[in-house]
């Protein structure tokens, strides 16, 4: 466990969304570009009124455009984009046009339905959009001119980065999304990898995909993939955010729903946590005890267990004793996912994993 991640939460630094920079990168490139050079620091309005202020990495001024860097910083956050460069060139448009967005290189295109966009457009999400359009807008009218910007978001290192992000399966091609909503990113909120499920599913409801899938990790999800014959886009990574899928769903239901993990994960979704990381949840040892008592064991299992240190070691205690432990845990963590949804909208069902991909239960 890293330093960064041993501190209290007021402690941890935060940092900046791919939209804040590029919405910072964009102000000082069309300052430039309209005659007022490049500001170093450049400052910019996050929508909850906060005014950080950023350092120029790049600058270039050409004929009819300019352009400049800024570097991301995610703060105490584990950012899969932290320390890329965020680069906007700005021209201006055709007499009408207003602000324009163009992907460059290392930036998405959505390529499906159900994405923040229609197909087609650049991956560069609406509030974004929306930050950059009224910072452009601000700074034309104090020209006098007509805000008719274009803008080109680029990001050199994007397409190696996409590949360690959700976004080849929701769609977006070509490289990373321009994100964020407040323009801060909060470390650990691990806001990132839930705004990507709640993509995954949008792009399974557009595609009227009546079947999903949600796994805890690498080792559940291909397991679900060998045991369940349906597309990809239908797989959703939701790590430990059951919660926030089961909530998401419930807004948006898809007919069928399964959960697939790993024992351990399962019995604390079994024992009603919505948040399955080992920092925010425990296994309670006791309740494993209580439910094995009831499937039969005696009490010398029952002792032992209550001395584990391991769920794994408890369900090996238990398949020893020819006990159907997991099975238990499958349909207890189920009944915890119904109850979250509306069962005349989604149906679930579990699938408990082994470490070696081995489905040793289904609900």
């Amino acid at each position: 466990m890293s330093a960064d991640s041993q501190k209290q939460p007021d402690q941890l630094r935060r940092g900046w969304t791919t939209g804040a920079c590029a919405t910072a990168a964009t102000v000082a490139a069309l300052e430039a570009l309209l005659g007022d050079g490049f500001p170093d620091p450049v400052s910019i309005t996050l929508p909850g009124k906060q005014t950080p202020s950023f350092a120029l990495a790049t600058e270039e001024l050409g004929k009819g455009y300019a352009q400049c860097g800024i570097i991301k910083d995610a703060g105490d956050d584990p950012d899969v984009t932290h320390g890329a460069m965020i680069i906007a060139r700005v021209q201006i448009g055709a007499p009408g046009s207003g602000v324009t967005f163009k992907a460059g290189t290392g930036v998405g295109t959505f390529t499906k339905p159900g994405l923040p966009l229609p197909p087609g457009e650049p991956a560069i999400n609406p509030v974004p959009r929306k930050m950059m359009r009224e910072h452009v807008e601000v700074i034309c009218e104090k020209h006098g001119i007509s805000p008719d910007v274009e803008i080109t978001v680029s990001v050199p290192t994007g397409e190696e980065l996409a590949d360690k992000t959700w976004n080849p399966r929701l769609g977006i091609l070509g490289g990373i999304s321009i994100l964020g909503t407040t323009g801060i990113v909060i470390p650990y909120s691990c806001a990132a990898w839930i705004h990507s499920i709640h993509r995954g599913i949008d792009v399974a409801w557009a595609e009227g995909l009546p079947h999903v899938v949600g796994s805890t990790g690498d080792t559940s999800e291909k397991a679900a993939m060998a045991h369940l014959d349906l597309p990809m886009e239908a797989y959703l990574d939701m790590g430990d955010f059951v919660g926030g899928l089961l909530k998401y769903l419930k807004k948006n239901p898809v007919p069928r729903l399964t959960i697939a993990g790993g024992f351990a994960k399962l019995v604390k979704l079994a024992q009603g946590h919505m948040d399955l990381h080992s920092g925010r949840s425990q296994v309670d040892f006791n309740w494993l005890a209580a439910e094995v008592r009831a499937l039969g064991g005696t009490d010398d299992l029952v002792a032992q267990i209550l001395e584990a240190k391991t769920a794994k070691h408890v369900l090996e205690m238990c398949q020893d004793a020819g006990l159907s432990i997991a099975d238990r845990v499958a349909e207890l963590a189920n009944k915890q996912a119904q109850s979250k949804l509306d069962i005349n909208k989604t149906k679930t069902s579990v699938l408990v994993v082994d470490r070696i991909g081995v489905i040793i239960a289904n609900s």
